[in-house]
């Protein structure tokens, strides 16, 4: 049955991307040939929202949201936007090179 999920990012700066997510978020990778890393996440979860558009969103998660954007701001993380809480965590914003926006947030939610 189903093992496991792969998402993937699309951007003009691949190559920026990936050193972004390496040197600056840390997660763990292979090098798959050439180049091409691929990387592991801790835990993975997703849910089905409705919307108009058919569409998918990729957002990490920690547990001190705070804590967190300190340690990613010391390694030259840039946040687009100030933390707001949407009910489901607080949460903010932040960009990958390319300008692809990624959400980072503490889930209040129950999670599997």
């Amino acid at each position: 049955m189903i093992k496991g999920m792969h998402g993937l990012f699309y951007t003009s700066e691949a190559e920026a991307t990936r050193a972004f997510v390496k040197d600056k978020l840390g997660l763990p990778h292979v090098d798959a040939g050439d180049g091409w890393l691929i990387f592991s996440v801790p835990e993975a979860e997703f849910g089905i929202h409705p919307g108009e558009k058919p569409a998918h969103q990729i957002s990490f998660w920690c547990d001190d949201l705070e804590a967190t954007m300190k340690e990613l701001g010391e390694r030259g993380v840039e946040f687009l936007t100030e933390v707001r809480d949407d009910g489901y965590g607080p949460l903010t914003t932040f960009e990958l090179p390319g300008g692809v926006p990624v959400q980072l947030y503490q889930p209040r939610h129950p999670q599997p």
